[in-house]
């Protein structure tokens, strides 16, 4: 049984990871900071449904803990190690900037201290579609320069892909990056768009629409992300020996070490998106129409192909039928 530590565990992502692990009959370490960013309850709500299989532990705490995290690591003695914790929301990001330092920066140093000293086989760490930046080619593919971050948050998830390469260089540390698209689907995030929207429609309230609604983005259903990291985890890069990177891969000449896309591939315009959402509500939005926000971009775009080749998988789920899946657990759950 391969023993996998994920952090954030009570996080939207790692929950739905976890969840997928155990029912593969993974033995999974949850470590989360139940920090208050969004609410708390939701979290723990999360972490009670992981519990219920008996495969699952879980412990609390900051990663800049780093004695706390470190003893739960020599304890668990993982096999691989998946990092998704972090400050998340790009907006959140100009109100609190030092929180991102803290949490992705340092918390990420203290992970991938932790996998050089056991020497885990495999290190997956989450970064963002927001690192492309000011990028206007799209797809988006991972061989492209991304040097233009227009947050600290973008700014912070691209310090740790730098960081990751360099422990994979230094201490031969099989290590991919997963670059997330606008991730959507049940237990989701309750500062995501698609929860505030459906909440707000639903209380008559209107929801807020930017950039006057000329917006694209690369909808990806939860589910089909945790199928791609799953299928990720078997597939660690390998350094080549004679330096040789394949065309299209973003494997690390130097290092084994891969930056991977993970997103639907398919560019969808948000008006439409809140259309299929009040198809799903048989209600309609009353919208605040405003200007793009500070930091925000126009589209995100992702060309999955590498994700693909790698796994012979790439994400699909269409978002009308997302959106309905969403709409259904939201009114379950909040009794709407």
């Amino acid at each position: 049984m391969k023993r996998v530590l994920i952090t954030g565990t009570a996080g939207f992502i790692g929950f739905h990871l976890a969840k997928l692990l155990l029912a593969e009959n993974f033995r999974v370490q949850g470590y989360d900071g139940m920090t208050d960013y969004y609410d708390v309850t939701l979290k723990q709500r999360r972490h009670a449904m992981l519990l219920q299989s008996p495969n699952f532990s879980a412990m609390e705490g900051m990663l800049e803990d780093q004695a706390r995290f470190d003893a739960l690591v020599e304890e668990f003695q993982p096999e691989v190690i998946v990092h998704l914790a972090a400050q998340a929301g790009v907006r959140y990001s100009l109100e609190n900037p030092r929180a991102y330092l803290d949490a992705n920066v340092i918390g990420t140093f203290n992970v991938m201290e932790a996998a050089r000293r056991l020497e885990v086989k495999h290190l997956l760490m989450a970064s963002t579609s927001s690192v492309y930046g000011a990028n206007e080619e799209m797809p988006f593919q991972e061989t492209e320069k991304a040097d233009t971050q227009l947050t600290i948050y973008a700014a912070t998830k691209k310090a740790t892909e730098s960081m990751g390469h360099a422990y994979a260089h230094l201490w031969g540390l099989p290590t991919t990056m997963f670059r997330f698209f606008t991730v959507y689907g049940p237990w989701g995030r309750p500062d995501m768009a698609l929860f505030k929207f459906v909440d707000a429609i639903l209380d008559g309230q209107p929801i807020d629409i930017y950039n006057h609604g000329v917006m694209y983005r690369d909808f990806t259903y939860v589910d089909d992300l945790v199928r791609a990291i799953r299928l990720l985890i078997d597939a660690a890069p390998e350094r080549p020996a004679d330096g040789l990177v394949p065309e299209g891969d973003s494997l690390s000449p130097v290092a084994p070490f891969r930056i991977v896309n993970i997103g639907n591939s398919d560019k969808v315009r948000l008006l439409d998106f809140i259309e299929a959402i009040e198809d799903c509500l048989g209600q309609k939005a009353v919208r605040n129409y405003m200007e793009m926000q500070k930091g925000d971009v126009p589209a995100t775009w992702a060309d999955a192909s590498l994700l693909q080749k790698l796994t012979g998988y790439r994400p699909e789920t269409d978002f009308h039928e997302g959106v309905s899946r969403f709409v259904s657990w939201f009114r379950e759950h909040y009794g709407k």
